[in-house]
């Protein structure tokens, strides 16, 4: 089976300040979901206050003390990020949720179009 393609429908993974070690945790995870495997606790969590197919990548930053998320969703072609941020809190922040829901929205239109 091939590698799905990474679609980020915001940033870069690069942009938030994560250690190289934060960085190369994150590749590896993500480029296990590019070939098919399915994370689960402690690494990935589903989010279905965000949509189907919806789940948070846990990232441990220890160097800069930090949990960083990754809001990702497992499409039949592709594996789409939707955010990237460091959680400070139990609760994913609600605009965080937001714009998540906002920007898979506007993919799958953007994808009805070519189609």
């Amino acid at each position: 089976m091939p590698e799905k393609p990474l679609v980020l429908l915001h940033g870069e993974i690069k942009t938030p300040p994560l250690s190289e070690a934060a960085r190369h945790e994150a590749g590896v995870f993500l480029r296990l979901l590019q070939r098919g495997s399915l994370l689960s606790m402690p690494h990935s969590r589903p989010m279905p206050s965000i949509g189907r197919r919806c789940h948070e990548l846990r990232i441990q930053d220890a160097e800069k003390g930090l949990t960083w998320r990754i809001i990702y969703r497992i499409d039949p072609d592709a594996i789409l990020i939707a955010e990237v941020f460091a959680k400070k809190t139990q609760k994913t922040p609600p605009e965080v949720i937001e714009n998540c829901k906002r920007r898979f929205r506007r993919y799958d239109l953007d994808v009805k179009e070519v189609r």
